[in-house]
């Protein structure tokens, strides 16, 4: 199915609402921001679910339900995947059912409105969708290498990174929270519990620590070689990070860093402000300093410590080798975890024999390619896994 992000979500809702009160359904701007909000919350990948997520928001009288499902098949029917029952479970009205007819023509439809009967799939011979089908960027874009697409496909895979989810392991944190089972009384709950039973505490509120999940910190080279793929793992970091705010730091030849440029603005906005923002893009590159700054002005002092580190280089270091050693090793005390996302590991006969990544290999938990939609399933696996893994003596993508 085609996801509302690939057109401006606000438009789409505004034109249904309006479509659906110029049909006589009773819809005003807050029902038209529910439905709005229930789409950014469940992200519907099916038809029937986007279906569901607008008829229990903008639907009160079960009377207007047949005038509703026409309009949504004019508007959403050429994305129809998987058609909704909803004459069947879950729905208010059936073939059979009796619906007093609205003004309009005289078969009780309504003016400009398909002639289907509310469940039927939609047809594609009648009123074409303003919203005309859109082929999904999975299927078209899926196999294509990062550094081939254009920037206008490179936009369109923001449907499908939305769809992903940046998920790192949780931890447990030093404060607390009521729960039925835990190591210690919350007396303050207890009491409270107690004016309920004539202050006796007949059952003991518990706590226990409260489990999020850890930090998430990427370190993105922006130089010549890694242009294209930066742009492309950017974006990624941020649509499917969902709400947890990742540090994002670029380097070429320095570290820079973009939490707050990509924080709340649309991905073609993030991009370009990062573009600003680093003035080395697409300069040289020096792995092993720009971990050392990152270490002494933000790892050490805590933003490393228990996080999720994952670099996106193909470890094409123009400086020393050691020094990027050195840094790793660093690194790899303060972090839970250090993934490596290397485009030129594609390759089966890659192998880090010299230079920065040969350096670097044996002190990474993954190392994995990323370097296209279809492979990312590995980093996203390579994110959340919650152990440590040893890759001296090993290769692999």
């Amino acid at each position: 199915m085609a996801d509302l992000a690939t057109v401006d979500l606000a438009a789409v809702v505004a034109r249904f609402g309006a479509l659906l009160h110029d049909t006589g359904v009773a819809v005003g701007p807050d029902r038209s921001e529910r439905f709005a909000r229930a789409v950014l919350l469940v992200r519907p990948r099916t038809t029937r679910e986007l279906y569901w997520c607008a008829a229990v928001t903008l639907l009160a009288d079960p009377a207007d339900r047949p005038a509703f499902d026409r309009a949504f098949d004019l508007v959403f029917g050429g994305m129809v995947d998987d058609a909704p029952n909803r004459g069947g479970e879950g729905g208010s009205t059936s073939s059979n059912s009796t619906v007093p007819p609205r003004p309009g023509r005289a078969d009780g439809g309504q003016p400009g409105i398909g002639d289907r009967s509310p469940g039927s799939p939609p047809s594609t011979d009648g009123a074409r969708s303003p919203y005309p089908v859109i082929a999904t960027a999975t299927e078209r874009l899926g196999g294509r290498d990062f550094a081939k697409l254009s920037p206008d496909e490179l936009a369109e895979l923001a449907v499908a990174m939305r769809r992903l989810r940046l998920a790192t392991p949780p931890r447990r944190s030093r404060r607390t929270v009521v729960g039925r089972r835990g190591p210690s009384v919350d007396l303050r709950s207890s009491l409270r519990a107690a004016r309920r039973t004539g202050g006796h505490p007949v059952r003991l509120s518990r706590r226990r620590p409260r489990v999020k999940p850890r930090r998430l910190v990427v370190l993105c080279d922006i130089s010549g070689s890694m242009a294209p793929y930066a742009r492309a793992l950017l974006q990624l970091v941020y649509c499917a990070a969902d709400g947890q705010r990742a540090e994002v730091f670029t380097f070429a030849t320095r570290l820079t860093r973009l939490t707050r440029v990509l924080h709340r603005v649309p991905p073609a906005v993030a991009l370009e402000r990062a573009g600003r923002a680093a003035p080395d893009w697409s300069g040289g590159t020096r792995i092993g300093a720009a971990l050392r700054t990152f270490i002494d002005d933000y790892g050490a002092r805590g933003m490393a410590r228990g996080a999720v580190v994952l670099i996106l280089s193909d470890g094409w270091d123009t400086g020393e080798p050691t020094e990027l050693e050195r840094q790793m090793i660093r690194l790899s005390r303060l972090a839970y975890r250090v993934v490596w996302a290397n485009p030129r590991t594609q390759s089966a006969a890659f192998r880090p024999l010299t230079g920065g990544m040969a350096a670097a290999w044996p002190h990474c938990d993954a190392v994995v390619s990323a370097h296209r939609l279809d492979a990312l399933d590995e980093l996203l696996a390579a994110l959340a896994a919650g152990n440590r893994t040893d890759h001296s003596d090993t290769w692999g993508r």
